[in-house]
């Protein structure tokens, strides 16, 4: 039977398919439904994440004031609103698992607005009284943070653009600051602003970027954000890998669904959030999400997470693109990687995390290693490596940094810096080319290439890296040993030296 396009009025007919592969349909009255949530950044992460949490309580507990508007505030999302917008803004999630495939159509996002056809109604709808939160995935470089100096990038010309424009915002920040002058004009609360980010203190630093530069424009508006507004902290966990052309086939094959855009991702989802909110949330802890009561307690499972499962894939990533692996289960096969991995987590980062009441730091790290040996989720390498100038700073230094401190190994961990130091040039051990996807790449690789062997002009990028590494002669000593073995060998014939 040939695959049906994905819309509304194809729904009934997805989810009475005879036979093992069923599909599961909202069944909701998506018309019945108010935006509560306008969400920038409508990625493959929020769509099998966010999106889905939503989805679950519009299905099964009615919470039908907090459906999703998405929004596009780059050129290159209009991809994304072309594939939704022609399928009725339903999409598809396919988990898979060793086990199989299951496939369920989410309809929690109900519109998608593009910036650049029309900001002004990105600002409006940010600004209705129904948006009672303003949610996020725009990756690292999208809050404008210098890592360095923890101050908002006021440089940059996107910040100096907005915080002299009131019709043509660019940056996160000018749409917020817009909207939230608007609802302050109106009288109304200020709506929460949920980083969905994968950031450690991701609420604390978005808080700190509007303020700054709401100060920029008004510093009594300013005041009136500081003092109303709210920014919970949170925690984001669920491997997602990029949409291929196969899984869109296959999708169809198996399913009978043409879907314009799926989402492939595995069955684990894990969010735990700040109970923060100014003007009132979903009811996220009947579906299964970790709602605490403040920071601290999201920092607790945010460093498990970041220095364990982020980290390890920093370690695959690019000492496996070196090495010429094109997936995470790939490197996971591989029995010295995949034991360098489980070296690292147990021997050099588990003892510097704090223990969390009921939770079970190696069983953690068992279930990141089944996690990462899916070989179902086929994860590209090329996907986990991306942006690493924002990643190796937060998964990697901090756990450096600590070792440091109390004089703990760090061997595998300088390695993976090591690696990563290597794989800025963007050539593998192999001679081949790749493709270096890092906002910093420019700067970066001029500087490795003066840099040859040794780390010290990478290093000197005062907002990556602070003196604390710079200055210490134990690390700075282990990471040229590593680039200076990975250069003349390559990352396989070196990583066995790294395992015990």
């Amino acid at each position: 039977m040939s695959p049906l396009k994905l819309n509304s009025q194809n729904l009934a007919s997805f989810a009475s398919q005879q036979g093992s592969q069923t599909v599961q349909v909202p069944t909701y009255d998506r018309n019945d439904v108010k935006e509560g949530i306008v969400h920038v950044g409508v990625g493959g992460f929020h769509r099998a994440h966010l999106a889905v949490y939503i989805d679950q309580l519009l299905q099964k507990h009615g919470e039908n004031t907090w459906a999703i508007c998405g929004v596009g505030l780059r050129p290159n999302d209009a991809a994304m609103r072309d594939a939704l917008g022609g399928q009725d803004h339903l999409y598809t999630v396919i988990e898979r698992s060793a086990k199989g495939s299951e496939a369920k159509v989410v309809g929690s996002i109900n519109s998608f607005l593009f910036a650049p056809d029309d900001r002004q109604a990105v600002i409006d709808k940010m600004a209705h009284p129904d948006t009672h939160i303003v949610s996020m995935t725009i990756t690292e470089s999208g809050y404008y943070y210098n890592e360095n100096t923890h101050q908002l990038q006021a440089e940059h010309p996107d910040i100096q653009h907005d915080v002299s424009n009131d019709t043509d915002p660019i940056s996160i920040f000018g749409f917020l600051y817009l909207a939230l002058a608007k609802r302050h004009a109106q009288g109304l609360k200020p709506f929460t602003v949920l980083s969905c980010d994968n950031m450690q203190k991701n609420g604390s630093i978005t808080r700190h970027m509007l303020e700054s530069f709401a100060r920029l424009r008004n510093p009594d508006l300013a005041k009136w954000i500081a003092d109303e507004g709210a920014f919970p902290n949170s925690m984001v966990d669920r491997i997602t890998p990029s949409t291929s052309q196969t899984d869109i086939q296959s999708l169809a094959d198996n399913f009978g669904i043409d879907d314009a855009w799926p989402v492939v991702t595995e069955p684990f989802m894990q969010w735990v959030i700040e109970d923060k909110f100014c003007d009132g949330r979903p009811s996220f802890e009947k579906v299964g999400v970790q709602v605490v009561e403040d920071v601290h307690n999201v920092e607790q499972f945010e460093k498990h997470k970041l220095r364990l499962l982020n980290a390890s894939h920093s370690a695959m990533a690019y000492g496996g693109q070196l090495a010429g692996f094109k997936y995470v289960h790939e490197v996971m096969e591989h029995p010295i990687y995949n034991k360098f991995v489980w070296q690292m987590m147990q021997d050099e980062v588990k003892p510097l995390l704090p223990e969390i009441p009921g939770v079970d730091i190696d069983k953690y790290c068992h279930t990141l290693m089944e996690r990462f040996s899916n070989p179902t989720i086929m994860d590209q390498i090329p996907r986990v490596a991306l942006n690493a100038s924002g990643k190796i700073p937060q998964f990697i230094m901090p756990s450096i940094a600590e070792a440091i401190w109390t004089t703990r190994p760090f061997r595998r961990l300088c390695f993976v810096a090591a690696a990563w130091f290597q794989y800025i040039n963007g050539v593998d051990d192999k001679g081949n080319a790749f493709e270096v996807d890092d906002p910093m790449r420019e700067e970066l690789q001029a500087l490795a290439k003066a840099g040859g062997t040794e780390p010290h002009k990478i290093l000197s990028v005062k907002m990556l890296f602070g003196d604390d590494l710079r200055n210490d002669k134990r690390f700075t000593d282990e990471v040229t040993t590593a680039m200076q073995l990975i250069a003349k060998d390559g990352v396989l014939e070196t990583i066995p030296k790294y395992v015990d």
